[in-house]
């Protein structure tokens, strides 16, 4: 049994405890100074979740942001980021006091950053912020995959991978989370599979975009019946831009074709918040138009990692080689109308 923590209560790290407490471990939840309301409605509510609209075991403990600092006392295993990736720092604030390196920390936020006036993966973020706090040497996981939050609270089959540098360290954690329903492949490619796990978010509002983009001189009834040849289309550029892209910043392109990419994306293009912005977009709306009128309190995680990386990637790539890529960060970062050159 692992003592693990998890820091963060929203809907994916809340669920990432089904299988942790289902394998015997030890494990606490611990909202951010944002979720006292929050833990107080799921433990007065018989543990459950309204994000996930799931009970969860009571085995799972979930406590207020006041007791973090205590808990990060204990002799923990493992400490689980499931905070935004706006809140990396804070996060890494918040356990740098504590933190040694014979504690494994898990990372299920997506996101890239830009540190230093270079592109940087949350899990480089992480290191280079711990190692400021004097911690030279930091153990860090990487776990992306296609898994809705929902799903996986509800012991929906579901496969995702676990990428370390080390991979004995990913085949440890494996053994720890794994259950019938929750598969885990092992990769040391942390940074292939952090990058497709944030970019195929970019690309899932492409894909989203498809039924306006399928021909704009044809009824919206036509769009929406026949705009599939475009949705595929769209995927396998989609796919070719992926893999270049990795590739470019150090990944392994086969990492593309597995679960944290080719997988991930189709659950983001198929539904969801990314998908749902893109059709706004195909549709004709500017990004700021969009967001105000039907997405303004709705996070959208590609829109987000446009307006971070964005410009630093229109500065360093080619635009010949990334032309789906560079329509949409210029959509979404000068706000202007979404337009694919075919």
């Amino acid at each position: 049994m692992k003592k693990i923590v998890i820091i963060g209560a929203g809907a994916m790290g809340s669920a990432f405890a089904v299988p942790c407490i289902e394998n015997k471990n030890d494990v606490t939840i611990v909202g951010t100074h944002l979720e006292n309301e929050l833990i107080d409605n799921i433990n007065s509510n018989n543990k459950i979740h309204p994000a996930l609209n799931t009970q969860l075991s009571t085995e799972i403990k979930f406590e207020k942001f006041e007791k973090l600092q205590t808990i990060l006392e204990q002799d923990l295993d493992i400490i689980v980021c499931g905070v935004s990736s706006v809140g990396i720092k804070w996060f890494v604030d918040q356990i740098s006091k504590n933190y040694k390196n014979t504690i494994s920390i898990v990372l299920l936020t997506k996101g890239l950053s830009i540190l230093d006036s270079e592109l940087s993966t949350l899990s480089d973020k992480i290191k280079n912020l711990l190692k400021k706090e004097g911690h030279s040497e930091v153990n860090i996981s990487a776990i992306k995959g296609p898994c809705l939050a929902a799903g996986l609270a509800n012991k929906m089959r579901t496969g995702t991978v676990i990428a370390n540098n080390n991979i004995e360290e990913s085949q440890s954690l494996k053994e720890i989370i794994s259950t019938n329903y929750y598969s885990t492949e092992i990769s040391e490619d942390i940074t292939g599979v952090e990058l497709s796990g944030a970019i195929k978010n970019i690309y899932s509002m492409l894909i989203g975009a498809s039924e306006g983009l399928s021909n704009s001189e044809a009824p919206k009834e036509i769009q929406s019946k026949y705009f599939l040849n475009t949705a595929a289309s769209l995927i396998h550029r989609s796919i070719s831009e992926m893999v270049e892209f990795v590739s470019y910043y150090g990944g392994k392109p086969e990492t593309v074709y597995g679960l944290a990419g080719l997988g991930d994306l189709y659950v983001s293009a198929i539904g969801g918040r990314n998908s749902l912005m893109g059709k706004y977009l195909g549709e004709g709306y500017l990004y700021n138009e969009a967001k105000e009128k039907f997405m303004k309190n709705i996070t959208v995680e590609g829109a987000q990692l446009a307006l971070e990386i964005g410009p630093k990637i229109l500065q360093d790539l080619n635009p010949k080689h990334f032309p789906l890529m560079f329509s949409m960060l210029k959509t979404i970062c000068e706000n202007k109308k979404l337009e694919i050159i075919w």
